[in-house]
C-alpha cells in the first residue's frame, strides 16, 4: 500500500473532498486524523474507517490553540506525524461590494492563515519524519470568478505560500510542501450551494459541454486518487509545486457566462 504506516491530518474532513482523501489515505494504509466543525458526520467517518485507524478531532482551527491541540492528538495516538492535509475551507459567495473587512479577515483566516499555523505547529514532528504538507486550493487562486472575490484571493495567498515553503522547508527542514488546485467538484457543500441558488437537485446532470466536456463535474474521490501521489514517496523529492485538476486549460481560457443563469435554462 502506498502510504502504509504514515500518520496524516486531514483537515476538513468530515465530508467532500477531505472524506475522500482521508478515506483513500487509510486505503492505502494510512492512520487519518479527521477534522473537521460537524461532529456527528465526523462521528460517522470515523467509525466507518475504524477507530483502531482514526482519531476524530472537532475543533475550527482558527480558534487559539487550536492547531497545537491537533497536532498534539496526532501525536499522542500514534507515535508520529508524517503528513497535514489542508483542506478546511470557507466557500463564500462575495464581490467587491459585498466583501467588508470582518468577512474578508474572517477567510482569510480561515483559509490561509489557518493552514499556516498547522504547518508551522506540525513542521517538528514533520522534519523528524522527512514528511510532507498537501495544501488544497481551488483553480480559482489564479483570478476567479466576479463572485468568489474573498475566496479566491485567500486561495491565491494559500499557493504562494506552497511554493514559498516548498522551497524554504525543503531545504531547511526536508519537508516538502505542493499543492491541488481543484476545479469544480461534486461535493455535499456544491449541491446545497446550487439549492440555495434556486437551481433544481439535478442540476449537476445537465451541464453543458463548456463547463464540462466530460459531461460531469469532478468527484471528489479523484481528488483524493491525485492527493496519494504527493502524501506519498512516490513524490520523491517533488517540492513548491501545484497542479490544476481541472477537465479543460483553465489559464487562458475565455471567461465562461454565468453558470447558475445556464443550468437554469436547462
Amino acid at each position: 500500500m502506498r502510504l502504509q504506516d504514515k500518520v496524516i491530518i486531514v483537515t476538513g474532513s468530515t465530508m467532500g473532498i477531505g472524506k475522500a482523501i482521508a478515506r483513500r489515505c487509510v486505503d492505502e494504509g494510512a492512520s487519518v486524523v479527521i477534522n473537521g466543525l460537524e461532529e456527528e458526520l465526523g462521528k460517522s467517518v470515523a467509525e466507518e474507517l475504524g477507530s483502531n485507524k482514526t482519531a476524530l478531532y472537532i475543533e475550527d482551527l482558527t480558534n487559539d490553540g487550536a492547531p497545537e491541540r491537533l497536532v498534539n492528538l496526532a501525536v499522542e495516538k500514534f507515535g508520529k506525524l508524517d503528513a497535514i492535509v489542508n483542506n478546511a475551507a470557507a466557500v463564500v459567495s462575495s464581490n467587491i461590494e459585498t466583501t467588508d473587512l470582518p468577512l474578508f479577515r474572517n477567510v482569510l483566516e480561515v483559509n490561509t492563515l489557518a493552514p499556516f499555523a498547522l504547518i508551522r505547529e506540525g513542521l517538528p514532528h514533520l522534519t523528524k519524519t522527512g514528511g510532507s504538507v498537501l495544501n488544497i486550493g481551488s483553480v480559482n487562486a489564479w483570478s476567479g470568478e466576479p463572485n468568489l472575490f474573498a475566496y479566491s484571493v485567500s486561495k491565491g495567498a494559500l499557493m504562494t505560500m506552497t511554493r514559498n515553503l516548498g522551497d524554504t522547508l525543503h531545504r531547511e527542514n526536508g519537508v516538502r510542501v505542493n499543492q491541488i488546485n481543484p476545479g469544480w467538484v461534486l461535493t455535499e457543500k456544491e449541491i446545497d450551494r446550487k439549492r440555495e441558488h434556486g437551481l433544481p437537485d439535478d442540476w449537476y446532470k445537465k451541464i453543458p459541454d463548456e463547463f464540462a466536456p466530460a459531461g460531469r463535474i469532478l468527484w471528489p474521490e479523484e481528488i483524493a486518487a491525485a492527493a496519494v501521489y504527493w502524501l506519498s514517496d512516490e513524490s520523491g523529492p517533488v517540492s513548491g509545486q501545484t497542479v490544476e485538476l481541472e477537465q479543460h486549460p483553465f489559464i487562458g481560457r475565455n471567461p465562461p457566462k454565468n453558470i447558475d443563469m445556464i443550468l437554469r435554462k436547462k
